[in-house]
């Protein structure tokens, strides 16, 4: 039978064995509900809602308060040279990597690996970790963005001049900056603006130091709980044969994820200019990254626009937006990875509701953390360190070690081939093997060769006791990967070349039993047994 017979067979099996009942789940098997098996997972309804999920997954704060920063600091347009070798040479491959992963084995980001390579199922087991604290401190810049909107529904923005009741006497409001004469008169390293003093004394009520954590800030902590409720009701399984070409939907949404970056950096420097001109300074002396530039830099930009109100309510709109689907892929991207850990447990009833509950609620109670007096100091170190680029970098290098070379590359190719109908170009199988895994190595080599400690506001130094709490965060995902390939050798039968082709070896699982969870065949050689539909799930 040809690979397009194959395929016109699974699409044949897919459409006569998948139909929703009526009042049932989506997907659900007549057969299942009678033998009183969990739901099949759910399907996407069309690739545009593929595409856009991932979309609203891949774009988020980043593209806004850190790619234009960075372009703006490493040399404007030569720093798109690098940028694109990355992009095309690490980011694309991985990417399509994890799709294609997650469409071959039908799992979430632990049990996939268990199916090609018990052995490095750790890499799993990192990732999760990994979006465990991401999903601690991301809901937190979502409240500072609801604080903000809400504060933005006024005539007279609060954090335009001075005068308020959090105020202090160093406050200056920037049209002093006009009067050239007055403003070299005054001291003015001695002055704060208003806007920043909102930021610090009236959102945050900054403390001295992360030693003093203070008080919880109950008007931002009321703020991240329906973060966690959005979490909840967000229960996504996407079906890979509604797709069409894999390949294709990776580079399109890469490039719209750079794109998005390139764009929003023309966007936010028209602002920044603007608001240089208007003070008369350099625009290096207003140019920002991260919270600095989201709610000190811009609220202070559009403040001297016409019709503040109007422009700081459609910002903070737009990151919100920004921040509120990527919070979403990232609580579905653990919960899906944790509950295919046990999957004849939670997937009865309503368990799996109750855990994504339990999991939002602990992630929120964590997060009070950063909303207290001291809690910017408690987010900067989770955002420095514990999804840094060094932990990225190292769940990046093993999973193309894996695939390429412990796998095999080729192998691969021809599963990708079964589910697809072709081969792809050459390029993503010399990236896992040879290019993404050496850009890996060299950034990382390079990062902790450039590695610098954690500053507040260049001015406010981290105590070495949270530099080392920093550094297991960082740890607490890496170490991850070392101890599962420890442990399953040290668990396992035989001489030391047995154990570690004994764990390395794809897990044998015959899905289609009657005892089984539904899904397919997998064995050692890469290959389905018996036609099945395919589902994609993209892992963090």
């Amino acid at each position: 039978m040809s690979n397009k017979e194959k395929l016109l067979c699974l699409k044949d099996f897919h459409k006569d064995t998948l139909k929703p009942s009526p009042g049932k789940s989506p997907g659900t098997r007549p057969e299942d509900e009678a033998d009183g098996k969990p739901p099949q997972r759910e399907k996407w309804d069309s690739r545009i809602d593929f595409v856009l999920s991932v979309a609203g997954g891949f774009i988020g704060l980043g593209n806004v308060w850190r790619f234009p920063y960075l372009c703006y600091k490493n040399g404007g347009g030569a720093f798109l040279i690098p940028y694109f070798v990355f992009l095309f040479g690490g980011g694309l491959p991985v990417f399509f990597l994890e799709v294609v992963l997650g469409q071959f084995t039908s799992e979430g980001g632990i049990t996939c690996w268990e199916k090609i390579c018990p052995i490095f199922s750790g890499i799993g087991y990192a990732s999760i970790v990994i979006v465990s604290l991401l999903n601690v401190y991301y809901i937190v810049i979502l409240a500072w963005g609801v604080y903000y909107l809400f504060q933005s529904f006024q005539s007279q923005l609060p954090w335009a001049l001075c005068h308020q009741p959090w105020n202090t006497e160093t406050c200056v409001e920037d049209t002093y900056r006009k009067n050239m004469t007055l403003w070299m008169s005054l001291n003015s390293t001695n002055f704060t603006s208003p806007v920043t003093e909102f930021w610090e004394r009236k959102v945050l009520s900054l403390s001295k130091g992360i030693d003093e954590v203070g008080e919880l800030k109950w008007d931002l902590a009321r703020v991240t709980l329906p973060g966690a409720a959005e979490g909840i009701k967000f229960y996504l399984y996407p079906d890979i044969t509604r797709l069409g070409d894999p390949q294709r939907d990776c580079l399109l949404l890469g490039c719209l994820n750079s794109g998005t970056s390139f764009v929003s950096g023309f966007a936010i420097f028209s602002v920044l200019g603007f608001m240089a001109q208007e003070q008369g300074v350099d625009i290096a002396d207003v140019a920002e990254s991260g919270p600095g530039l989201a709610f000190i830099a811009y609220p202070k930009a559009v403040s001297m626009m016409p019709l503040p109100y109007f422009w700081a309510v459609l910002f903070f709109i737009m990151l919100l937006l920004l921040g509120l689907d990527s919070q979403f892929v990232e609580v579905e991207g653990q919960i899906t990875s944790l509950v295919d850990l046990y999957p004849s447990f939670l997937r009865k009833g309503y368990r799996r509701e109750i855990f994504i509950a339990v999991v939002c609620i602990l992630s929120y109670l964590l997060g009070l953390t950063m909303v207290t007096h001291g809690g910017l100091y408690v987010f900067q170190l989770f955002d420095y360190y514990a999804a840094s680029g060094v932990c990225l970098l190292w769940v990046a290098f093993f999973e193309c070690v894996v695939v390429a070379w412990v796998y095999g590359a080729d192998k691969f190719y021809d599963n990708i081939e079964e589910m697809i109908g072709y081969k792809p170009g050459p390029w993503m199988k010399w990236s896992w093997t040879v290019v993404t895994p050496l850009l890996c190595v060299g950034s990382f080599i390079f990062s902790l060769a450039k590695y610098t400690p954690l500053t507040y506001n260049k001015t406010y130094t981290y105590p070495d006791w949270a530099i080392g709490l920093g550094w297991v965060l960082a740890l607490s995902s890496m170490v991850c990967i070392p101890m599962v390939v420890l442990f399953r050798v040290v668990r396992s039968d035989g001489s030391l070349i047995n154990r570690i082709k004994s764990v390395a070896a794809p897990r044998e699982v015959n899905r289609w039993a009657k005892d089984s969870e539904g899904s397919a065949p997998f064995v050692t050689t890469g290959s389905f047994k018996k036609p099945t539909h395919v589902i994609v799930e993209t892992m963090m």
